[in-house]
């Protein structure tokens, strides 16, 4: 009778326990000749870790500096501000608050320089009292912070003072009033450097605010009431009792509780999209990662194969392995986190300008210890796709060296690990986020990102095998081939070094349209001036000096200041109570992290209400406007039940307004009823003046108003000639000159791009990385068949041309993909986004592509060196 076939070696149950000693003394002795190329697998994520470590230590940095610096953020215990003057009934409150108080008005308005006739647009701040009460106002010399408050004097801001070179003890002219300047303004309680170049601040004793003349019909102005406490004060139980009385009133108010939560929040949420820059950093690094252990794994298989016919059993292969990785991995992490610690001492100098205070550069062990984790976990994670496939290899791999066969997609186990993968992006960006539907989306945007560039970069593959002809010549054939022949690394260097190449691609590609954008409205001849807070009486004079000085009139519009009352009968308590109902169904709904939304809408439905709108009136649509939809009414009667008005199309849809919508609007004490007649769409290309509403001509002529202009100007000369005019003509008109808001611009961009840059940098870096160790990996991968094309005589020039060949084309198309994809993504972000005529850069496209393939190059090179310059039978008794 025949014997039954025994099963197999690893279908049998082995009970024989874990040796754990014994795993880690072979894990150790297996990798003492791989220690180096283990470390260069691991290399890809160190930037990542160093990022996030980065990140996190900036985080706790900022957050723990909040808590210390609050109170000189705001300056005083409680601050109240309102964009009108107090009521009667109100200023008894108000005056009764605190134990000291301060008050301020701010408003832009243009500034001169007697000295060097220079004028420009700031923030005048007319200050009365001891304010800040905490922290103080930075100046040279110190104390023209205080010494300005008793005498006609002024503190100007550092870039004003630098603009028009003016000195301490020279004087500014502000309105009517001409101040000796006491003083330059080095940083105000909570100003950051972006602001003082967008709006500098020139400070003024508020004494002088009525002689300045600048208190005009239209002029808009905040007002702020600064107070300050006893020491341990309960302001919660203060701004509880307050509370009510200051809604009714339109006031709000700031606390140095409510400045930690806004400003912790606004910080958080930087560190957390951060953060996300940092994880894709680490995602690259991963692949990296996964494809550096497969080709381990895949050389090892010789090994694994004698330990299984010596007795090793499948699952404790597997942890030797495992073991080698966790400790690389714990290895890379740490030295990433040292990384991330010294990077994050550069941070508090890459935000300075966006930054309202010091940040300190302490080392956060909680960052340290987070970054380090997530290191380990994300090594092993992204390790585990090769590493279980060790448990397929038999004891009859010593004979048949077939590994193609053991990495089954058919395997459970490696969908598992995929779900795993899937799902630690998910938990970790919900973690950054707080918002599932968010953290959803990055996440899917992720996976068609890594999945687009894999099936292109599969594509590829298959075209050169499809385009490869026996007519080449062999060394072309050969370079061409190794593109899709076992052990390619095509679509690792694709995924990796084209996410890199599309990130900072797509960067040059929108800073370079954004800006020709501005430069193209700057050179048109169209408006590049804008002058507002024109007087009806001064509009006659006005025109005049605009013709003397040879300038088109090219707009000049009346503008009406106004509330709304009501929306379709709603007045604001309705609403308010509506929405408060509304809130609280929805919270019992929703979880927490899907709130945020609704609560900024509700916000924004409830401002419409308080804030005062300037509107206009006239017969004609301007030429970048468009009806969308309803029809325009050119004329109306004010006498009508009615009035028709036109509303703007992005402000209609955040208040879900549409045609037939009733609304009330109080105009200096007089209600007009009014129906949304039409929605304009208005594009924002051109320089102009533009109205959330459009009345029709015939209804508001008689309305309290005042007047705004445009014009052009043709060169800075002319500009400052009109400037100076018009500033000493007419001192409470602000002027508006495109040329410097451009240059502001440009300087803002150019600070948003360097953060942008230095986040992208981590990037590229790992890409970088990725790219040397996929190279240098290779290199164990072509040994042996460049010492058999040297064995079968081929010269060292012909050896290095195949393979300087093969990486080229590597790099070229590694860099054409990520290039394609950001051609494609810019022409999405223009045309959707923000709606701007595209036209791409490709001269750092360019530059890129050839760095990226002369890299790829001069690597592989460098890699066949070692193997040219000794004999092959040397190379071939290594163990490599």
């Amino acid at each position: 009778m025949k014997k039954p076939t025994p099963m197999p070696e690893q279908f049998i149950a082995d009970k024989r326990p874990l040796n754990v000693r014994w795993i880690f003394e072979m894990a150790w002795r297996d990798s003492r000749k791989n220690r180096s190329r283990l470390l260069l697998f691991i290399s890809s994520i160190i930037f990542g870790i160093a990022a996030l470590v980065a990140i996190y230590s900036f985080g706790d940095n900022i957050k723990s500096d909040v808590e210390s610096q609050a109170a000189a953020l705001i300056g005083a215990d409680l601050t109240i501000s309102s964009g009108k003057p107090a009521e009667d009934s109100v200023k008894t409150l108000l005056s009764n608050l605190g134990k000291q108080r301060s008050e301020e008005r701010n408003f832009a308005s243009m500034v001169y320089f007697p000295k060097s006739s220079g004028t420009r647009m700031a923030q005048v701040r007319a200050l009365q009292g001891g304010f800040p009460y905490y922290g103080s106002l930075e100046t040279t010399p110190l104390a023209a912070g205080t010494a300005f408050k008793n005498g006609k004097m002024a503190l100007v801001d550092q870039a004003l003072m630098l603009q028009f070179n003016a000195k301490v003890n020279d004087s500014i002219k502000v309105g009517n009033v001409t101040f000796l300047i006491a003083g330059v303004l080095n940083k105000a309680p909570g100003q950051t450097n972006v602001a003082s170049g967008i709006a500098p601040i020139v400070y003024i004793p508020l004494q002088y605010m009525q002689q300045t003349g600048l208190q005009q019909v239209g002029s808009r102005i905040n007002y702020t009431y600064y107070y300050k406490y006893d020491p341990g004060t309960d302001m919660t139980k203060v701004t509880k009792d307050l509370e009510p009385k200051l809604q009714k009133a339109d006031l709000n108010y700031d606390t140095i509780e409510t400045k930690k939560a806004s400003t912790g929040r606004a910080f958080e949420n930087l560190t957390h999209f951060l953060s996300l820059v940092g994880f894709i950093a680490l995602l690259l690094g991963c692949v990296g990662v996964a494809s550096a252990i497969h080709i381990y794994i895949r050389e090892k298989i010789a090994s694994i194969a004698i330990m299984r016919c010596l007795g090793v059993k499948a699952r404790e292969a597997f942890l030797i392995y495992l073991v080698q990785i966790i400790a690389i991995g714990l290895l890379g992490s740490i030295i990433g986190a040292a990384l991330g610690s010294f990077i994050q001492h550069l941070l508090p100098f890459v935000f300075k300008d966006f930054l309202p205070m010091a940040v300190s550069t302490n080392i956060s062990w909680m960052a340290i210890g987070q970054g380090v984790l997530l290191g380990v976990i994300i090594s092993v994670l992204f390790a585990l796709l090769p590493l279980i496939a060790i448990r397929n290899i038999s004891p009859l791999n010593t004979l048949r060296m077939s590994y193609e066969n053991i990495n089954l997609l058919r395997d459970p186990l490696r969908w598992l690990v995929y779900a795993l993968i899937v799902g630690f992006i998910l938990v970790f960006t919900w973690f950054q986020t707080s918002n599932w539907f968010g953290a959803i989306l990055f996440t899917i945007g992720i996976l068609l990102a890594f999945l687009i560039l894999t099936l292109i970069a599969m594509g590829l593959m298959f075209m050169a095998k499809l385009i490869l002809r026996n007519s080449w010549s062999y060394l072309w054939r050969q370079g061409f081939a190794n593109l899709y022949r076992p052990n390619n690394q095509t679509v690792t260097l694709i995924v990796s070094i084209g996410l890199s190449t599309t990130f900072i691609c797509t960067l040059f590609f929108m800073q370079s349209m954004l800006i020709r954008q501005f430069k193209i409205t700057q050179v048109a001849n169209s408006a590049n001036m804008l002058l507002f807070d024109i007087q009806p009486v001064q509009k006659k004079p006005l025109n005049a000096l605009t013709a003397q000085n040879h300038l088109p009139i090219i707009q000049q519009l009346p503008i009406v200041s106004m509330h709304v009352v009501s929306i379709n009968g709603k007045t604001e308590a309705e609403a308010k109570a509506e929405f408060t109902k509304d809130t609280a169904s929805r919270n019992k709904r929703q979880p927490s992290g899907n709130r945020r939304n609704g609560r900024d809408n509700g916000g924004f439905g409830m401002r419409i209400y308080r804030n005062e709108f300037r509107v206009t009136y006239r017969d004609t649509l301007s030429p970048n406007e468009k009806i969308i939809e309803g029809k325009w009414i050119a004329k109306a009667d004010k006498s009508a039940a009615d009035v028709p008005v036109s509303a703007e199309e992005g402000f209609s849809k955040r208040l879900h307004l549409k045609i037939g919508d009733h609304i009330v609007f109080n105009i200096m004490g007089a209600s007009m009823n009014a129906v949304i007649a039409s929605v304009r769409s208005i594009g924002y290309n051109k320089f102009q003046t533009n109205f959330e509403w459009v009345f029709p001509a015939g209804v508001l002529e008689d309305a309290p108003q005042f007047y705004a202009m445009t014009t052009h100007v043709p060169s800075q000369k002319v500009s400052v000639k009109y400037q100076q005019a018009v500033v000493k003509q007419f001192p409470n008109i602000a002027v508006l000159d495109l040329g410097q808001i451009l240059s502001v611009l440009e300087d803002l961009l150019d600070k948003v791009g360097l953060i942008v840059k230095f986040m992208g940098a981590f990037s590229i870096i790992t890409g970088i990385v990725v790219l040397i160790a996929s190279v240098r990996i290779s290199k164990y991968q072509r040994i042996q068949e460049s010492v058999l094309l040297r064995t079968m005589g081929a010269s060292r020039k012909q050896i290095l041309t195949i393979t300087a060949l093969e990486y080229f084309f590597l790099g070229a198309l590694s860099a054409l993909t990520g290039t394609l994809i950001a051609y494609t993504g810019s022409f999405l972000l223009a045309k959707y986004n923000f709606d701007i005529p595209f036209s791409a850069d490709l001269l750092p496209a360019s530059g890129i592509f050839l760095a990226i393939s002369g890299l790829t190059v001069v690597i592989g090179l460098l890699n066949s060196r070692g193997i040219l310059n000794k004999p092959p039978l040397e190379i071939l008794r290594r163990d490599v």
